[in-house]
């Protein structure tokens, strides 16, 4: 079935602390991690929290990858989103994996935008009109 994207959600574990903790670190790996799957890069938004801590989002011209940053406890909560069929989610995700230093990485992916097909759309849209 066709859809529209593909959307990784990513637990990154036992990750080092001094990678997790650096804001200049964690933004330079995402955007490399949004190339190496073959994205085109549009802008980067990052923060770092006291006492430790970053998120973040890249914005691709695909969709976005997005960070959230626990160095404490070596975690990392990430997403990984690309409309079409040149990206490839799951390359950012393995290579945040390894740019982390990572010891486990469990992921699901969905499917975005799965449309009905034409008939059951046709009847959605008679029954909101009602």
């Amino acid at each position: 079935m066709k859809h529209l994207g593909r959307h990784v959600l990513a637990e990154i574990y036992g990750c080092e602390f001094d990678i997790l903790n650096d804001i200049e670190k964690v933004e330079e790996i995402m955007v490399n991690a949004a190339l190496e799957a073959g994205a085109e890069v549009r802008e980067c938004v990052f923060h770092k929290f006291s006492p430790q801590g970053v998120s973040g989002v890249v914005v691709i011209s695909e969709s976005h990858l997005a960070i959230h940053t626990w160095p404490e406890l070596g975690y990392a909560a990430v997403d990984v989103f690309t409309c079409g069929d040149k990206v490839d989610p799951w390359d950012a995700c393995n290579y945040l994996t390894s740019q982390f230093r990572a010891k486990h990485m469990s992921a699901r992916e969905t499917k975005r935008g799965i449309f009905p097909v034409a008939e059951q759309v046709a009847e959605q849209q008679v029954a909101v009109n009602l």
